[in-house]
C-alpha cells in the first residue's frame, strides 16, 4: 500500500486560483452581478473541489490498488470537473481577480497574439477536441502506457494533467465558454456527445466482458477490499459505461430539447455558459479581445 503525503503544491495551486476567481467575483458583484452569479461560483468551486478529490486525496493512492478508483480519478478528471469549472464562466472572473496591472501587460497581449488566436482557434475546433480526448483515454490505457504512469512517478503526473486538459478541450464546444462567442445550439452537439461515447462504450466493454486481467500490476496489489483483479476490472469497466453514458447522454438530451424548443432559454441546460448581455459582458472582458 502506498502512503500517503499531503498534497501541498497541488492544494496551494488550486487555493490560488480558487482566491482569484472569488476575488474577481466579488468585484463583478457590484456593477455587473448577472455575469457570474452565486450558482456560477458554486459550479467553479465545485470543479476545484473533485478535483483535489482526484488527485490530492487518500483516493489518488488507491489508484494503485484498484482499477475502479483509477477508473473513478479518470471520471472525476475528464468528465466531472471540467464541465463544472467551464460553467463558472472562469474566464471573465480570473480576469478581475488577477491583478490589474498583470492583466493589462501581460494576460491581455498575450491573448491577443496573432499566433495565439490561431492556436485557440485550432484547439477549440470540435474536431480536434474529439480528438485529442480520444486519444488521451485510449492511449493511456493501453497496457504498456498504462504501466509507465502506474509505477513512475512523473509519468502519473503527467497523465493527471493530461486528463484535466483533455477534459477541458472535450467539453469546450459544448459549453463554449467566453472567449468562445455565443452560439445558437445546434444538432452537431448532441451528435458530437454521442459519438464521444463510443470510444469509451468499447474500452468500458472491452474491460467488463474480458476474461483475463488487461493489467497485470493489479493482481500483485494488496486492495484494501476483498476484491479479485478480475472483479475489480469488471467495476471499473461498469462505472465507467453507466458514468459516461450518463453525463454525456443527459446535456445532449437537454441541448436536443432547447433545439426543438426556440422560445426557450439558450444557456445549456438553464445555466450554461452563454453571454448575458452583449454590453456588460464586453465590460467583463476588460479590452481583451
Amino acid at each position: 500500500m502506498h502512503c500517503h503525503s499531503f498534497p501541498v503544491p497541488l492544494t496551494i495551486l488550486l487555493a490560488l486560483v480558487t482566491i482569484s476567481y472569488a476575488r474577481g467575483w466579488l468585484h463583478l458583484q457590484k456593477a455587473f452581478p448577472q455575469i457570474v452569479s452565486f450558482r456560477h461560483m458554486a459550479f467553479f468551486l465545485s470543479g476545484i473541489v473533485f478535483i483535489w478529490i482526484a488527485v490530492g486525496s487518500p483516493l489518488a493512492v488507491l489508484d494503485h490498488e484498484l482499477l475502479s478508483v483509477h477508473m473513478l480519478q479518470h471520471l472525476l478528471l475528464m468528465a466531472v470537473a471540467p464541465p463544472l469549472i467551464l460553467l463558472g464562466r472562469p474566464f471573465v472572473s480570473l480576469l478581475h481577480g488577477i491583478p490589474h496591472r498583470i492583466v493589462q501587460s501581460i494576460v491581455a497581449p498575450f491573448l491577443r497574439w496573432t499566433p495565439v488566436r490561431q492556436v485557440g482557434r485550432i484547439i477549440s475546433h470540435p474536431v480536434f477536441c474529439w480528438l485529442a480526448s480520444t486519444l488521451t483515454l485510449v492511449g493511456w490505457h493501453l497496457p504498456s502506457v498504462f504501466a509507465l504512469g502506474l509505477h513512475s512517478a512523473p509519468w502519473h503526473e503527467i497523465q493527471h494533467a493530461s486528463f484535466l486538459l483533455a477534459g477541458f478541450l472535450f467539453w469546450w464546444p459544448v459549453i463554449e465558454p467566453w472567449p468562445s462567442g455565443s452560439r445558437s445550439p445546434n444538432w452537431s452537439v448532441p451528435f458530437y456527445l454521442f459519438v464521444a461515447t463510443l470510444p469509451c462504450d468499447a474500452l468500458s466493454a472491452f474491460l467488463t466482458f474480458c476474461d483475463r486481467v488487461v493489467y497485470p500490476s493489479y493482481q500483485l496489489a494488496s486492495p484494501p477490499f476483498q476484491v479479485s483483479a478480475l472483479q475489480d476490472q469488471e467495476w471499473a469497466g461498469v462505472l465507467m459505461w453507466v458514468c459516461v453514458t450518463f453525463i454525456y447522454m443527459v446535456p445532449a438530451l437537454v441541448l436536443t430539447v432547447r433545439i426543438l424548443s426556440p422560445e426557450a432559454p439558450r444557456d445549456l441546460m438553464a445555466f450554461g455558459s452563454k453571454t448575458v448581455g452583449n454590453q456588460s459582458l464586453d465590460t467583463a472582458r476588460i479590452e481583451v479581445r
